[in-house]
This record gives structure tokens, sequence and C-alpha cells, in this order.
């Protein structure tokens, strides 16, 4: 009767041991995935506690959290030849864990080989401006070039981001001198287009004064108030522009005067020049007779 006893003690502490090790416990962001001898058993099993049978069968749990992976940085050419440097991050997490233990090894690294893959695709087919400037669609390309095969593993791709492009040195030296050289070029123009506005508003404050002399004087003697204001030991008076053109037109005018008399005295010595000349020739005739009357007995 003591062995009975003692070997029904044994039992129910063995039952004991052996149901504790059929005891799971599945946290909220898990789920259990049952394989019998090898086999998937039915559907994953939620959070909460839940059994195994010992020995044949074995618990799997998948987090079903979002991970984060960051993308090793890629080197590659851009479609523009550049040789750029990019990084990147991938938001994903499991859907499926059957298709996510079963399909797939190690879905985390065959997420990781997808992602560095496509983004070195997505570097040779992208100009150094988009990658620069149009981040955005770049990153719907590429989360749409990692969820194609990760959908058959039971992955989620929920967002992917670059996170920095690193350009070479000498690119970055010729990129801020065009900066600089677009800067100047709009200070150019916008200084261009105040001198066109202002000589607009120049322009009809002169007709302005043309139609009122007196409001020129007055602009004169405001402006010699002004300068008188400061401290100044110098005070610039402003020459009238059209007097200046009067003693331009007067100068012209005794230059002109000055070359006609010229060419009147240069006339007039001519004429005497022309004047003198049959005089001379007719003394030499009555002096060529005179000898010839002496010689002729």
């Amino acid at each position: 009767m003591v062995v009975l006893i003692d070997l029904l003690v044994t039992l129910a502490a063995i039952a004991v041991v052996l149901g504790a090790s059929g005891v799971r416990v599945v946290k909220q962001y898990e789920r259990g995935l049952v394989f019998r001898f090898g086999k998937v058993q039915g559907a994953p099993r939620g959070p909460g506690l839940t059994g195994i049978i010992p020995v044949a069968d074995r618990m799997r749990k998948v987090n079903m959290q979002i991970i984060t992976m960051p993308v090793p940085a890629q080197e590659g050419i851009t479609r523009d030849n550049v040789t750029v440097r990019v990084d990147a991050v991938v938001y994903f997490n499991v859907v499926d864990p059957v298709l996510a233990i079963v399909n797939v090894q190690d879905y985390r690294f065959a997420v990781a080989q997808v992602a560095q893959t496509s983004l070195r695709s997505i570097i040779g087919k992208s100009d150094l401006d988009d990658l620069l400037s149009n981040r955005e669609r770049l990153n719907e390309g590429l989360e749409l070039m990692i969820d194609s095969p990760a959908l058959a593993w039971g992955i989620h791709i929920d967002r992917v981001e670059i996170k920095d492009v690193a350009l070479p040195e000498t690119m970055k030296r010729s990129m801020s001198r065009q900066a600089e050289a677009e800067r100047e070029r709009r200070a150019r123009v916008i200084s261009a287009d105040g001198e066109l506005q202002a000589s607009h508003k120049l322009a009809e404050a002169a007709a302005a004064m043309a139609d009122t002399p007196a409001a020129l004087q007055l602009r004169l003697l405001e402006t010699v108030v002004q300068v008188a204001a400061e401290k100044n030991s110098t005070l610039v008076l402003p020459f009238p522009v059209e007097l200046l053109r009067f003693l331009e037109a007067s100068t012209e005018g005794i230059r002109g005067v000055k070359q006609v008399a010229n060419g009147l005295a240069q006339l007039q010595e001519a004429a005497h020049r022309t004047g003198d000349e049959p005089h001379d020739d007719a003394g030499d005739a009555d002096a060529e007779h005179e000898d010839s009357d002496q010689h002729g007995p």
C-alpha cells in the first residue's frame, strides 16, 4: 500500500512537472507559433497563458512590433555621374507570423539585404538634384521596391526614409560656388529692376519740374540746405547742366566763326597771289622787247 502511494505521488509530481513545462506565456505584442513534430499547428496563439504538449510541441514567439532598422551607407553613382554615399532607415513589422517564420530563414536579415540593394538601385536611377530636394518621391519609390518581396515573407514595410546624402568635397565646393553665383545674379537683377523703376520716377519728376521751373530752384535750395545741415567744411553747389550746354554751344559757335575767318583770310591771300602773277609776266615781256631793240641794228 505504501508503495502504491509513493507511485501515485511520483506520477502526480511528474504530471505537475510536465504540465508546468507545457505552460507558455505570450506577451501582448507577440504571437506564439506552435510546431508539433515540426509541423505548424493552426493559427498562431494570441497573448496570454497558453499550453502546449511537452516533448511533442515547440513554440516560436514572433514579435509583432514595428522594427527600426538602419540601412548602412551605400556608395553609388547617380544618373548624372556624381559619386554619393546615401544611408536610410526602414520601419517594418510582421503581419503574418507563419510566413515570416516558414517562408524565410531570417526575415530581419532578408529585409536588410533587400533595403541595401534597393537603395543602390534608387541611387543609380536618380539625379543628384532629386536626392537633395525630392526625397519624398524617392522615399515612396524605395518603399515600393522593398515592400514587393517582403509581402511574400509576411512583412509590411511601414515607411522608408533617406537620412543623409554625403557628397565629395569637390562637389560641395562647386555647389557653393554655383549658389553664390546664383545669389549674385539675383542681387544684380533686383538692383537693375530698382534702377529701372527709379529712372521712371525720375523721368516723371523731370517732366513735372520742366512745367514749373521754380520747382527745380526749390529743389536745388533744399539740397543745399541738406548738405549744409551736416558738419562739413566744404559746401558743394550744383552747377546747372543747361549753363554747361550753353557754354558748350557758345564755344562751338566761336570755333565756327574762327574757322570762317581763317577761311576768308586764306581766300584773300590766294586772290592777292593770283593778282600779282600777271603783272610780273608783263614786266618780263617789256624787258625782252628792249633787249631785242638794242641788239637789232
